[in-house]
């Protein structure tokens, strides 16, 4: 058996989790979010905490048992705290503004890019520099801010570009004559 499936996903009070035959429904007061499950994976529900466990002894099953564990606690994490992500921006004229759903940025390239949010994402930008987006879905938060670092990745020389709060770049030594 897998060790992650082993541990049960406690259920907060102001979560509510729907389990049909084939999926799972975890709602709480900043969204709603489902998964559909899989036959190699049995789930058992008792009171405030699910546990989980492969249906037979193979190592899809034992494989699939962990993962829908870990799953099923971000999603039931994300509806009750949700999950962030910091962005910064390095550079000389960098800058983002958040208006509503869009996120405008200037990347020292000739045309500013607007980058819509999808559905469930939202995006604050506390100062000129940093990006900070919010969500349910640990999922689509880590999508977006992967779409947001690739319009101008950190170069390694001078380390400028889009990069994450936590990211250290290593800066290369330019070269000698």
């Amino acid at each position: 058996m897998s060790r992650v499936a082993k541990n049960p996903v406690a259920i907060p009070a102001k979560v509510e989790v729907a389990l049909t035959a084939d999926l799972i429904s975890v709602s709480g007061p900043l969204g709603k979010l489902s998964h559909p499950l899989t036959n190699a994976v049995s789930l058992n529900r008792e009171g405030d905490t699910i546990t989980f466990a492969a249906a037979n002894d193979s190592q899809h099953a034992r494989a699939m048992s962990g993962t829908l564990r870990a799953l099923v606690a971000n999603m039931v994490h994300g509806v009750s705290q949700g999950f962030s992500r910091k962005l910064t921006l390095v550079g000389v004229g960098y800058k983002a503004q958040a208006q509503g759903a869009v996120l405008n940025l200037d990347l020292g390239y000739s045309h500013p890019i607007n980058h819509k949010m999808p559905a469930g994402v939202t995006v604050q930008t506390p100062t000129p520099t940093e990006v900070l987006l919010i969500g349910a879905d640990k999922q689509v938060v880590g999508q977006v801010a992967a779409q947001i670092r690739s319009y101008r990745a950190p170069e390694p020389y001078k380390g400028k570009g889009v990069r994450y709060s936590d990211e250290v770049v290593t800066i290369k030594e330019t070269k000698k004559k």
